[in-house]
């Protein structure tokens, strides 16, 4: 289909693509739709619902520009709506990914957190992707009972997905019309064995694994061209009223602000974050936060670079599938000993779920009906081996129980847990830093401190909190200040 691009110069536009289910293709048709829009020349600023990592990598290789996380129980409303009016700015629309079904959220009897939340937040009307397979009048049932069951949530289109034929294709036409409503039928996509993107146990294969070939993006974007109203998905693409939105809740630490227009004697201190295919899952706001709180991000690569950027006073490593990589990382040894060496100094370093398992004497995988060991960092002195079941999924919220260098004791922070492996228990010589809860629920003491190192299975989301980026840009600044005193000293000392 035509997409017009008469408007030129129009107001921003937002759609959510959501689903009743996980499974009904949410990610390959929303992955379609923007590359369509893309290939007419329009900016498309792409986000997720949700605390995923994975399918905001594959936005990011169609759109040509990061995907931003949005989750209306992490974050409050506040921020959500500040950082998506923050990230689309200057795009021509905003392409939402929603998460599972369209009101699952944070438990039964609320949606708060769901992709039916964030539409509510950002005025997004929403384009539902449904399954048809083995079904025909009663898609139209569950269209109406999705479109009535919260009137503040616009349902503007259907895509039907895997249509088995043309004839099927006029049967779900002919079923939706009869809801009188103003629904309209956007897409009938037929059932095509080649637009499968492969998966492991948290989801899909990263896209730094598989980057997706040109002719896997050419035939999606032809068969969402060919099958897909993109005309009337445009139009239909117009904000609605968006819901008030209410200042912070929860407990803060004391908020450390950057003023840039002020002289500082103290340079900017520099964070060294580690961003390559075996540590892929990170907020993209918590870079932008820990930028706008006055540090300087350095990205490195703990399998390909031989050292740590220079000048660092600080260190992230965030989560991913460091297992998969073990061999090459354990081979490292100047990236190894230059952490090492950064741990044992004192310098501030924030690890989370495969950043902590780096961070370990170890892990051990299983390949090829062998149990194989993997030496690791061994900052922490445990050991961590992988699963074949999943050992942690869902939201948390932690309070810190000490001061780090995240934040002072008191602080509350949320976010998620979702991995295969586990670790020995911790010896109890090493700090607890977190006290966890789930749903009102206490899981105990997690987040261990070690000579300024914060390690955790959680991934904090730096956005719940405002006081937790500049919180770690302060320790970072803190202790490049006191490095430098202490190098200078040493400078002075007679031989």
């Amino acid at each position: 289909m035509f997409l017009s691009l008469s408007g030129k110069g129009f107001k921003m536009k937002s759609i959510i693509i959501a689903a009743p289910r996980s499974g009904s293709g949410k990610t390959t048709i929303t992955l379609g739709i923007m590359a369509c829009m893309r290939r007419r020349g329009l900016k498309v600023a792409p986000f997720k619902v949700g605390p995923d990592f994975i399918d905001p990598g594959y936005h990011r290789l169609v759109c040509g520009r990061p995907s931003i996380n949005l989750d209306g129980w992490i974050c409050p409303s506040e921020f959500v709506r500040e950082t998506f009016e923050h990230h689309a700015g200057g795009a021509d629309i905003a392409v939402i990914e929603g998460v599972m079904g369209l009101f699952d959220g944070i438990n039964g009897v609320s949606d708060k957190g769901s992709t039916a939340h964030i539409a509510r937040i950002t005025g997004s009307p929403v384009v539902l992707v449904v399954d048809a397979r083995g079904q025909a009048r009663s898609a139209a049932a569950l269209v109406r009972g999705f479109a009535e069951f919260d009137p503040r949530v616009r349902i503007a289109g259907v895509i039907f997905n895997n249509v088995a034929s043309e004839g099927h294709a006029r049967l779900l036409r002919e079923a939706l019309e009869t809801l009188d409503t103003e629904i309209r039928p956007f897409g009938f996509i037929q059932k095509d064995t080649r637009l499968h993107i492969p998966s492991r146990h948290l989801g899909l294969v990263t896209a730094e694994e598989n980057p997706l070939p040109a002719e896997f993006l050419d035939h999606l974007a032809e068969v969402v061209r060919e099958q897909v109203d993109l005309g009337l998905l445009w139009a239909m693409a117009t904000p609605l009223p968006t819901i008030p939105v209410l200042p912070f809740e929860g407990k803060r630490s004391r908020v450390l602000t950057f003023d840039s227009s002020v002289k500082c004697q103290d340079p900017i201190p520099r964070i060294a974050v580690a961003r390559d295919a075996a540590f892929c899952f990170v907020y993209e706001d918590n870079l932008r936060l820990l930028r706008e709180a006055g540090g300087e991000i350095a990205p490195f690569s703990p399998l390909a670079d031989e050292r740590l950027p220079d000048g660092i006073s600080g260190i992230y490593l965030p989560g991913g599938y460091p297992e998969l990589f073990a061999e090459v990382l354990k081979n490292n040894r100047g990236i190894m000993e230059g952490i090492r060496g950064a741990a044992a100094s004192g310098m501030p370093l924030y690890a989370e779920c495969g950043g902590f398992i780096y961070l370990t004497e170890g892990v051990g995988v299983r390949e090829n009906e062998m149990e194989l060991f993997h030496e690791l960092l061994g900052i922490f002195p445990v050991r961590t081996r992988m699963l074949k079941r999943r050992k942690a999924l869902g939201y948390r919220e932690v309070e810190l129980t000490l001061s780090t260098p995240l934040g002072e004791r008191g602080t509350v922070a949320r976010g998620h847990e979702f991995h295969y492996s586990e670790m020995e228990e911790m010896p109890a010589a090493v700090a607890r830093a977190y006290r966890v809860r789930r749903s009102g629920v206490d899981l105990g003491d997690e987040g261990f401190l070690r000579n300024n190192c914060l390690a955790s299975y959680v991934h904090l989301h730096f956005g719940s909190n405002p006081a937790l980026a500049p919180a770690f840009v302060e320790s970072c600044r803190r202790y490049g200040k006191e490095d430098r005193k202490a190098s200078k000293k040493r400078k002075r000392k007679p031989n």
